[in-house]
């Protein structure tokens, strides 16, 4: 077999299933069997995107997430040299061609010209031809972004210092609050894992879930992330936590929500279940992982609601960690506004150089030496940097979908839900308002959220 050819499921289908050998030509020039009327079979083209990702996370890893489909498509795409960039970017394109004879519904045809795109773009970085980090996420996440408000920082700095009065300034208020708040080291097992059964029991009230799943939590070292969920296949997870982070207290339900129950474990239990063949492939960068990670967001919202600061302040004084409830809850609704700050640093770190994001989120973020240094590391590492728009566009997206539905909570984890799935042209959302020629979700700063807000 030649290493440079490319395998699918022929749809003619002798068995069904059957990876056969095909010559890489019809993807390498875009040639595409004439097949309108008929269509083309979604897993022709759902096996040649896995292909090509999976091909492509040899190139850039971490490009893929997860692949739960065939063993031995990993396994040929892992096989052999190491195919060039230009090689990948072609059969992108001649995939993009495929997608035009696609008979899909809406929202799966979205998915998968989203999933396309994103590798793409992935492909073009590693083949040398570099954008704006604001096309870079267009391409990506298919958002437009831009700068915040300050005048909406001002507000928020405001409701801050109401909310902690005394003397000094408002940073050092919420500088010594945010020291005061901490979690101590030896009780952070025990926290997360008082959060995790909790959050589980409230979840099964929400949605189903399989008999034997499970999520292990580990603490980890020097990661410029809080939390990172890695699926393990069987319905289990682990879910890693900063130990090195200066986690609080008072957003630890947050953050383990979003990385657990009902946030990232549970739409990976749901995504294993799907029956589309394009769901087997999770990219970590693809306008399906910003719906994700908005949906991770309000996983909080959507199993406890208002009042979670006090649920949660009861949980973990369960375990000997103390924090009030009620003045975390209204300090996480005054510092939202902020979070858009992050996006903000990723664009002033590419314009004007890291010194210009870190002077931006010291004034507006609030925050001390440390913490704005594990920021400016993640808004600066090349793999993370655009990343950032999945947190700040995400949570006031799907949120805006969601309001409040049980049921729209259940189709977010569910289904193949992407940015253009959740705002139709011309519409409004407390993201902003969306563009009336594609249906691009855009941001103007307005109700942002960070994931599991793990600086605050």
């Amino acid at each position: 077999m030649r290493e440079d050819a490319a395998w699918w499921v022929h749809p003619s289908g002798a068995v069904p299933g059957t990876i056969v050998e095909r010559p890489p030509e019809a993807l390498v020039r875009g040639s595409v069997p004439r097949m309108r009327s008929a269509g083309i079979r979604a897993t022709v083209v759902a096996r040649d995107i896995a292909l090509l990702a999976l091909r492509l996370d040899r190139l850039v890893p971490g490009t893929v997430e997860s692949w739960t489909g065939d063993p031995a498509l990993r396994r040929h795409a892992r096989s052999g040299p190491a195919p060039s960039a230009r090689e990948l970017v072609a059969a992108a394109e001649g995939l993009r061609r495929a997608c035009e004879f696609l008979e899909l519904p809406p929202v799966r045809r979205a998915f998968v010209v989203g999933e396309l795109a994103a590798l793409d773009r992935i492909a073009r970085t590693a083949a040398g031809d570099r954008v704006s980090v604001e096309e870079e996420i267009r391409q990506t996440y298919g958002v437009e972004v831009g700068p915040g408000d300050p005048d909406r920082y001002r507000e928020a700095h405001r409701r801050i210092a109401e909310l902690l009065p005394g003397p000094g300034t408002v940073g050092d208020r919420l500088a010594a609050y945010r020291r005061a708040d901490e979690v101590p080291r030896e009780r952070r097992t025990a926290a997360i894992g008082a959060l995790v059964e909790a959050l589980r029991a409230r979840t099964r009230e929400l949605v189903s879930l399989p008999a034997g799943e499970s999520v292990a939590v580990e603490l980890v070292d020097d990661r410029p992330w809080s939390g990172f969920t890695r699926h393990l296949g069987g319905g289990r997870s682990v879910a890693r936590f900063g130990a090195d982070a200066p986690l609080r207290a008072g957003q630890l339900a947050r953050l383990v929500a979003h990385e657990t129950y009902p946030g990232h474990h549970v739409e990976h239990l749901f995504r294993v279940a799907a029956r589309d063949p394009e769901r087997s492939l999770s990219l970590t960068h693809s306008p399906r992982a910003l719906v994700v990670e908005g949906t991770a967001d309000l996983a909080l919202d959507a199993v406890v609601g208002p009042g979670w600061g006090a649920w949660a302040a009861g949980v973990l004084a369960g375990v000997g960690v103390r924090t009030d409830g009620p003045l975390a809850e209204e300090l996480d609704a005054a510092m939202e506004p902020l979070q858009h700050v992050r996006l903000d640093a990723t664009l002033l770190a590419h314009r004007a150089g890291p010194e210009a994001a870190r002077e931006h989120v010291r004034r507006w973020l609030l925050l001390d030496h440390e913490r704005t240094e594990r920021v400016l590391r993640f808004v600066t590492d090349p793999r993370w940097r655009s990343y950032t728009a999945t947190y700040v566009v995400g949570y006031p997206l799907v949120r805006a979908f969601w309001a409040g539905d049980a049921p729209r909570f259940r189709r977010l984890v569910a289904e193949s839900l992407t940015p253009a799935a959740l705002v139709r042209p011309a519409a409004t959302s407390c993201a902003g308002q969306s563009s009336p020629v594609r249906g691009t979700p855009t941001t103007d700063g307005v109700d942002h959220a960070m994931s599991g807000r793990p600086l605050c």
